[in-house]
Order: C-alpha cells, then sequence, then structure tokens
C-alpha cells in the first residue's frame, strides 16, 4: 500500500500560464421557490496545467455537481466557469470531446456496443476519418490502457470491473484531450486493481502531460495521485492544497476525514517525512447576502 503514496510527478508549467480551469463566483441553486436549495454559494478554484486536482467533500456537497459543470453539462445559477479559456456551457459543442475527457464512476460504457466501438465511439462520431483509421486510434488507446487486442471485441457484460475502468479511460483519452475529468476512479475495485489504475493513471497524465480533475472518498488513491485537494464543505472550497497540508486545516470534516482511522492508515507512509509548513488560510470570502439569487 506505501507505494500508493508516491509523490505524483510534477509537470513544468509557465509561472504567467493561465489556468485550465477557472471557476469564479459559482453558485447552484436546486429546486424552485420555497423548495429551493443552495448547494454552492460564492464558490471559487483555479487548476493549473499540470496539476491532478482532486475534490473532497461530505455527501451533498456537490463534488459531482462540480465535474457536471466543467463539463458543460450543467450550468450554474450564477458565476462562470471557464475551461481552458472558453466557458464550460461551449463544452456540449462540437469538439468538446478533444478538449475534456470524462471517466464516470461506473464506466458508463455503451451495452449494446463491443470494447472497440466503445472507445471508438466520439472519433466515428465525427465522420471525418475513415473507418481503419478510427479502428487503429482505437486500438492505440486500448494498449495504452493495458488492453490486448483480443480484448476489441467483447462486449462490457463480459468484462471485470477494473477491464471496464480502462475501457471507460481510453474512451475518454480517444480524441487526445488536454483536460481529464475522473468521477470516483477507483470506486468498486479491489486494493489490487485499484493499485494497478493508480499507477496507470500516474504513468498516462506524466507521459500525456494531462491536467486532471478528480473527485475520490478514497483516501490512498488521493494519496497516490493528488498534487492538490480542494476541499468542498460550507457551501465552497474552504482550502486547497499538498494533501498532507491540507489534512491539517482544522475543520470538523477534515479532520474527520482525514484524522480517522482509515485516513490515519492511509497518512501513515508520510508520517516520517519533515512535518510541513502550516497551510495557507483560505481568502477570506464574504458573506453573501441573504437573499437567494
Amino acid at each position: 500500500m506505501g507505494e500508493r503514496i508516491a509523490k505524483p510527478e510534477h509537470i513544468a508549467v509557465a509561472p504567467d500560464a493561465p489556468p485550465v480551469v477557472d471557476v469564479r463566483g459559482l453558485w447552484s441553486i436546486f429546486g424552485k421557490g420555497t423548495e429551493a436549495f443552495t448547494v454552492h454559494q460564492d464558490l471559487n478554484f483555479t487548476v493549473q496545467r499540470g496539476e491532478m486536482l482532486s475534490l473532497v467533500g461530505g455527501s451533498g456537497t456537490g463534488k459531482t455537481v462540480l465535474l457536471r459543470q466543467i463539463l458543460g453539462l450543467a450550468r450554474p445559477a450564477r458565476g462562470t466557469v471557464t475551461v481552458l479559456g472558453r466557458p464550460a456551457s461551449e463544452m456540449g459543442r462540437e469538439g468538446a470531446a478533444s478538449r475534456v475527457g470524462m471517466l464516470f464512476q461506473h464506466g458508463a460504457l455503451f451495452s449494446a456496443f463491443n470494447v472497440l466501438d466503445n472507445v471508438a465511439f466520439a472519433l466515428r462520431e465525427q465522420g471525418t476519418l475513415p473507418h481503419d483509421l478510427v479502428r487503429d486510434a482505437a486500438l492505440v488507446k486500448l494498449q495504452m490502457v493495458g488492453l490486448k487486442p483480443e480484448h476489441a471485441t467483447r462486449m462490457p457484460a463480459d468484462l471485470s470491473g477494473g477491464m471496464v475502468k480502462r475501457v471507460a479511460l481510453a474512451r475518454a483519452l480517444i480524441m487526445d484531450p488536454p483536460l481529464l475529468l475522473l468521477d470516483e476512479p477507483t470506486a468498486g475495485l479491489d486494493p489490487s486493481s485499484a493499485d494497478e489504475f493508480c499507477e496507470l493513471l500516474r504513468e498516462l497524465r506524466a507521459a500525456l502531460g494531462l491536467t486532471v480533475v478528480m473527485v475520490t472518498h478514497d483516501l490512498d488513491t488521493l494519496f497516490a495521485l493528488s498534487t492538490r485537494v480542494a476541499v468542498l464543505a460550507d457551501k465552497k472550497v474552504i482550502v486547497t492544497g499538498p494533501p498532507h497540508e491540507v489534512a491539517h486545516f482544522k475543520h470538523p470534516f477534515i479532520e474527520h476525514f482525514f484524522m480517522g482511522e482509515r485516513g490515519q492508515r492511509a497518512m501513515a507512509p508520510v508520517k516520517t517525512a519533515p512535518a510541513p509548513a502550516p497551510p495557507a488560510v483560505p481568502e477570506a470570502v464574504p458573506p453573501p447576502d441573504k437573499e437567494q439569487p
């Protein structure tokens, strides 16, 4: 288990490089009238090129909602979400798959398609490349995620959980997007398969120069992969920073999440490292107006 908290590879970024993801003043509101409730309120965070940022928070804090907003599948009630310099609302338009790839929690493979057709789907939908070239590109992506050509003709129902994750990852990468979104990437995997999938993600991020935003509850995965963690609580991001620094930030959720039995077990291999400097106190956010937007 110790190897899973190895420090992720650093990708050099120019100091003045614009963020890949920039979320400003975001409000997420569900329901209407007296039944309306606010999930996010004046939420802000950025993701720089080459980072692997993990979003963590308790149930109902809107982690997956944020992924959907970055992907352009949902729009906030107020505020802006900018991805690769463009409004996230444009992600649903032509060419979105070449900018952002998404690995859904349970793979979300098309059950009626075989492995090859699942991976090739976005490229084939463009209709601009010959069939043979699309097939070859899909086979290359399968090889990149550790699958063999003979797996290409299998149906999703015939795959193990680990193989489903790999096929879904190959599909997310078929258009070579610079940004990859992961929703609970190791959920449902046994420890050995989770270790292998973490190693695969680490290798692909380094080889392809990917920027990754990940939602995870798994502390081993978080420490294995994250260059930075953003904690959702109190309807906003309360702190961001390297995992071992965020773990020492004073907040009830963080103390429960990182300092409970599971957290102590996951952090044990880094306890012998030099004590980190105290994390920076997050910039204060003025209290919002009482009225809902």
